[in-house]
């Protein structure tokens, strides 16, 4: 004897409108930002809208299949969605275990990514003020003196010239010029300091072109501008 299974009749699928997807949304983000609430601002807002995004692709596809998550099971869309964040698996591109900014590899290998401070040069108050200050500073000198890409003279002369640089700045300008090193957005600078993006943009030529004019470069602003020119002519 062969038994046999009878599946049920696929579903019709469901129509959909945008608007349809917003009570879910609500359930994902909640239950994101209670997950992800020890990640640093920037990274708990990437995560959470991942998350969304991720449960938005899941949603679509349920739809297509005759389901409403929205009304039959937004709880479990909003656990899925974040374990998938929580994996390493973003909306859009695949994993990759060689990726160093992918959080599946640092959870593979076991290590992690952080940026470098500016420069080693720090206030008194800025190394001693917190706990383990001094040898967080020692482990980013470490870090520097690996560097085999830049001229030992170059890396030499920037450590020399930079910091009077950034004194000559405001103080506001300093912190906004330190936020941007970081590898922050100009949207993102705009919206921590209280400025349009436009400005953060036209500082931050601004400061390449007085950069270099100390160092007696000629900025990729100008080069740009003097390629147009022959170009033209």
């Amino acid at each position: 004897m062969v038994a046999t299974t009878v599946l049920p009749p696929a579903s019709k699928p469901r129509s959909h409108h945008p608007d349809d997807f917003l009570p879910l949304m609500t359930v994902v983000q909640k239950h994101a930002s209670v997950v992800f609430r020890g990640l640093p601002p920037i990274e708990r807002e990437e995560a959470i809208a991942e998350a969304v995004a991720a449960s938005f692709v899941a949603y679509r596809r349920l739809c297509d299949r005759g389901i409403d998550p929205a009304r039959e099971f937004p709880s479990m869309m909003a656990t899925f969605a974040v374990r998938q964040v929580r994996d390493g698996r973003p909306v859009g591109s695949r994993r990759s275990s060689k990726d160093v900014l992918s959080g599946r590899a640092q959870r593979k290998h076991g290590f992690h990514v952080q940026s470098l401070p500016i420069s080693t040069r720090r206030p008194h108050e800025d190394v001693h003020s917190a706990v383990s200050g001094q040898r967080v500073m020692d482990t980013f000198e470490e870090r520097l003196h690996e560097n085999h890409r830049t001229p030992v003279p170059e890396q030499a002369a920037f450590r020399i010239d930079f910091p009077p640089f950034m004194r000559s700045l405001s103080q506001r300008d300093q912190r906004l010029a330190t936020f941007l090193s970081l590898g922050n957005s100009a949207k993102q600078a705009a919206g921590k300091f209280g400025v349009s993006q436009g400005r953060v943009t036209q500082l931050r030529q601004g400061w390449c072109r007085e950069w270099h004019r100390l160092n007696d470069e000629e900025s990729p602003f100008e080069r740009r501008q003097e390629s147009r020119k022959a170009r033209a002519s």
